[in-house]
């Protein structure tokens, strides 16, 4: 003890604050994965953040898990229907995580309660780190009894289902509905939502081995479209009344195939371009059926308060009965987020959501 008395004694100021500083055990800083420039996964960087306090009517999340999306991929290449604000930026709309932080005026939420991020469009303030400040406005409860992988998972593929089928469209009974690409997580969820609804559901998919897991999901009837007649194989199915409601991520490639099996009145909800560009419409089709071609984004829905407690009442009592379950295909650790991206990009033989943990 004596020595380094002395040896503060003979240090300038600055001296004494740097060894004094170094001798502090500050908690570490947040990690978070970067995106520097619009040029897909393979340029995130990881890095440590500063750490944030909340403001007025935020939470801060110490982030245990948070899931990718297809938007996200998008997003990269600045091919999403939002833009970030300013690079570098964070990607991932959904999380999972321990409230560790409350800023002024959130007072329904507790410290070290677990939550989950709703979508949104969050601007710079994405979910792929270990520390998230988020508007309250955007945070729910996490669901009884699901872990904080599952919690991570729920909201953004059953709430983009839920919308368009349950508020948007109205299916029920006698309804015929078309899911394309409905492998997808948001596809499958249709499939359950559709068919608690008792709509009769119709699910697309590229590869016949996929029948069995989209029977399973909902599905009454599966088409592998191939280079056949879609349009008059819907016609079979629905015995010429048509499908009410296209829940449709895919784009250019298929619209036009089952347009002519529109029923009158019909509603295509039109909610991503896998085919990487946007469809020509069908006009003489739409024409006739007196069909609506919706571009649909779940955004505006959780923006709209009512609504959005509508769509999270759904979820949360969905899956306290059983009816919606979720399903994860694969867990990477925080450092793999590149690698979660290189399998979510190549096709699947398995399903449901692909989610990153931080370890924390």
């Amino acid at each position: 003890m004596g020595v380094i008395l002395a040896i503060l004694k003979f240090l300038p100021d600055d001296g004494r604050s740097r060894l004094s500083a170094s001798s502090r055990k500050d908690p570490p800083m947040p990690r978070a994965w970067l995106l520097p420039r619009y040029a897909g996964y393979q340029c995130l960087t990881f890095q440590d953040v500063p750490s944030q306090q909340p403001g007025p009517g935020e939470v801060r999340l110490r982030v245990e898990a948070f899931a990718l999306n297809w938007g996200d991929m998008d997003l990269m290449w600045d091919r999403y229907s939002f833009s970030f604000p300013e690079l570098p930026a964070r990607v991932g709309i959904e999380a999972a995580g321990i409230v560790d932080a409350l800023g002024p005026g959130v007072e329904d939420l507790a410290i070290g309660q677990r939550c989950c991020t709703l979508p949104y469009f969050y601007g710079n303030r994405g979910a792929s780190t270990e520390e998230l400040v988020i508007d309250r406005r955007y945070v729910t409860p996490a669901p009884e009894g699901l872990s904080a992988v599952e919690s991570a998972s729920v909201w953004m593929q059953f709430m983009t289902a839920y919308f368009p089928l349950a508020e948007i469209a109205r299916v029920g009974p006698g309804d015929d509905v078309l899911v394309t690409a409905a492998t997808g997580t948001a596809g499958a969820a249709a499939l359950q939502i559709g068919r608690y609804l008792g709509a009769t559901m119709i699910g697309t998919t590229r590869f016949e081995r996929n029948r069995a897991y989209l029977e399973a999901k909902g599905a009454d009837h599966v088409v592998v479209p191939g280079a056949g007649d879609l349009a008059a194989e819907l016609d079979a199915i629905t015995g010429g009344k048509g499908v009410v409601l296209a829940f449709d991520p895919v784009g250019a490639g298929l619209i036009g195939r089952y347009a002519p099996a529109l029923a009158r009145d019909a509603r295509i909800c039109f909610y991503g371009t896998l085919d990487a560009a946007f469809p020509t419409l069908p006009i003489v089709d739409m024409f006739q059926k007196n069909a609506v071609f919706h571009p649909y984004s779940l955004f505006n829905y959780v923006e709209a308060p009512a609504m959005c407690a509508r769509g999270t009442a759904f979820v949360y009592d969905r899956l306290a009965d059983g009816t919606l379950k979720p399903e994860i295909d694969r867990v990477y650790p925080m450092e793999a987020y590149r690698e979660a991206f290189d399998y979510l990009s190549q096709p699947r033989e398995r399903h449901g959501k692909v989610v990153v943990t931080t370890g924390l």
